[in-house]
Order: C-alpha cells, then structure tokens, then sequence
C-alpha cells in the first residue's frame, strides 16, 4: 500500500472541498510551494494561497464539487497524480461578474511532488 495515497488523498479532498488552508495545513509543509498555468491563478506562489483560494470560489459556486476519475501514486518518483471534474453553478455573490445561472464544469488534472514523512532538513 502506497504511504503517499492516504495524505494526498485526504489534502486533495480538503482542499478541492472548500476547507482553505485551515483545513490542508495538517497534510502539507507550511512553506510548500504552488505553481498553475492559467492567469486566474498566475499570482499565488504558495500552497496555502491556493488551498485559500479554492475556499473562496465556494462563495460565487455554493454547489461546487468534484468527480474523482484517478488518484495514483508513483512511490519511486515520490509524486502523486489526481484527475478530477469541477462542477458548478455561479449563483452566490463574489465572483468576477454578478450571479449568472450558468454551470461551470472545469476539468482538473494536478501532479504532486510530495515529500510525505520527510523532513525539511
């Protein structure tokens, strides 16, 4: 049984679930890094930023969820890969327009490097 599926899995469903660093922090490094290539998320550098910002698109999306299609772990790369759907519907205040209606589905496809039990040394 891989010692990276359980950690990961448990900070990616905290995470994509809305519950903000707060409810990631137990599963990563304070200082982790981040790193995305879309403009929406080109000015967050750390992994709480993101973890932050996912609890706050949960304002705008108050239904938001994701489908699981994958989760694996390549223990001798020390990396976990996650392949998932965002769904939605933008009808809560705070998004990048007023409330629209209309449904949002975003495919996700994260790889992780992780460094599960290791220390910072």
């Amino acid at each position: 049984m891989s010692t990276l599926l359980g950690p990961a899995k448990q900070f990616f469903e905290a995470c994509e679930s809305g519950k903000g660093w707060e409810g990631c922090e137990t599963y990563c490094h304070p200082d982790a890094t981040f790193s995305a290539q879309t403009g929406a998320l080109a000015s967050i550098a750390t992994l709480a930023g993101y973890c932050d910002w996912m609890k706050g698109l949960f304002t705008p999306i108050p239904d938001a969820r994701y489908e699981l299609k994958f989760f694996a772990a390549d223990e001798e790369r020390n990396s976990v890969a996650a392949f998932a759907v965002f769904h939605g519907t933008q009808t809560g205040p705070g998004g990048p327009v007023p409330a629209t209606g209309k449904k949002l589905q975003r495919i996700t496809f994260t790889t992780w490097c992780l460094s599960v039990g290791a220390s910072n040394t």
